[in-house]
């Protein structure tokens, strides 16, 4: 990735490279594709956590199913972004695990809706709070309220990728 200016500019310019993007916007890149890397290899460290079979992209749904209780499969699959065929295996690998069950859906018997086990939320807990426990000792020299800024920040960012 070529960062630099493209040396022709006036003073006062925002520096762009060649392809025309402006420099705040490559820091922006570069920034989070190492977020995203070190996201991805946490994620993978944190499945283990739950459970050592655990895939890593099925951490994401664990979580979910956490935050948000009983969802459809559908529901969960849109969420994630993958396929029906996708989310069944995965849910089918959680079940084997006994982390999640499914129960009919009260609202349309031809649904069902998917949900943590007890084993699978003490699971989840214990993995999220050590979790929140390194983010607070990596941050111990952090103000709050740039923490609080980082976090509002990221979810602004979260939402308008959702577009």
């Amino acid at each position: 990735m070529h960062e630099g200016g493209n040396g022709g500019e006036r003073r006062g310019e925002a520096q762009a490279s060649p392809s025309g993007a402006d420099q705040e916007y490559l820091s922006l890149e570069r920034e989070l594709t190492i977020l995203f890397r070190r996201a991805r290899a946490n994620q993978g460290e944190m499945a283990r956590e739950v459970h050592p079979d655990l895939e890593s992209a099925a951490y994401g749904l664990l979580i979910r199913l956490d935050e948000c209780g009983r969802q459809r499969a559908t529901e969960l699959a849109a969420y994630i972004g993958v396929g029906k065929a996708t989310m069944s295996r995965q849910l089918r690998a959680l079940e084997d695990l006994g982390l999640v069950a499914r129960e009919p859906d009260p609202a349309d018997g031809r649904a069902w809706l998917v949900h943590l086990t007890e084993e699978g939320r003490e699971r989840v807990s214990k993995v999220r709070e050590a979790r929140r426990g390194r983010y607070v000792s990596q941050l111990a020299h952090w103000d709050r309220r740039e923490v609080s800024e980082l976090a509002r920040l990221l979810g602004q960012l979260n939402r308008v990728m959702e577009r």
